[in-house]
């Protein structure tokens, strides 16, 4: 080979090693892919995505919600939020929209199907979001991002399957911070006898014979670094905790 084709080649080589190791140590860059819309009339998001957030999985985060492929992760990506924007200079606004993951699917080589609203606030104005919608799949750029509900604390919204004293399921509503729930315990507060839950589907936490009395549910929160953290609500589950019930945790986790 010819020394100009092996400095070619190096060159080359290098700048892929550079790019590989830019993307594994920088968290907050984009990544590339691409992004359809839910295909229904629906503006928002769907009562029956994949995490189990039901009526609440369509209206949270005011509707700008998407379902997710590989970013599901076996569930564990429910509930947290990405800057999504499509690349397309003509019809795309640099801020793009910022989406709640509540389901999972995968389209066209997708990461995204968003809600036909989400889609649409990509878009620089109006005329441009109706022209993006028509398209169905547009390029787009994501990275992961803090969620924030400045309003809401971290609520437990107890699943209608739900039987005291026999069975208990649950799912957490408004997940804050850019971490992952990664593991849920159910403790006594009597004793602080602590078990952890099974994660059934998606973001549904359940357990058979859970303890009597007041319950205290902890939440460990994962980041990409490996570092985790137990998360203690201030209130507790009442005793007669009934199944359609929400119950507010009294905190909220900024980071």
């Amino acid at each position: 080979m010819a020394p100009l084709q092996l400095v070619a080649v190096f060159a080359t080589t290098l700048i892929f090693m550079q790019t590989t190791a830019n993307s594994q140590t920088c968290p907050d860059c984009f990544v590339h892919s691409r992004a359809a819309h839910y295909p229904n009339s629906e503006e928002k998001g769907t009562e029956t995505g994949s995490c189990g957030f039901g009526t609440f999985g369509a209206t949270i985060n005011g509707g700008d919600v998407s379902a997710a492929s590989d970013l599901f992760r076996n569930g564990l990506g429910c509930g947290a939020c990405y800057q999504v924007r499509c690349t397309n200079s003509n019809y795309c606004s640099d801020k793009g929209v910022t989406v709640v993951i509540t389901d999972q699917g995968a389209g066209d080589r997708t990461d995204f199907i968003l809600s036909q609203q989400a889609f649409a606030r990509m878009a620089q104005t109006t005329d441009a979001a109706a022209s993006l919608l028509s398209l169905g799949v547009v390029d787009i750029e994501y990275r992961r991002v803090s969620c924030s509900y400045p309003d809401k604390n971290i609520t437990i919204k107890i699943e209608e399957s739900s039987d005291n004293p026999h069975y208990l399921a649950f799912v957490i509503w408004y997940q804050q911070g850019k971490r992952d729930i990664t593991a849920v315990q159910l403790c006594e507060t009597q004793n602080f006898v602590c078990k952890l839950l099974d994660r059934t589907r998606g973001a549904v936490w359940t357990t058979t014979s859970p303890p009597r009395g007041p319950l205290q549910i902890r939440m460990l929160l994962s980041d990409d670094d490996g570092d985790e953290t137990w998360v203690i609500p201030v209130n507790n589950i009442p005793e007669n905790w009934k199944s359609g019930d929400t119950y507010d945790s009294g905190i909220q986790v900024d980071a």
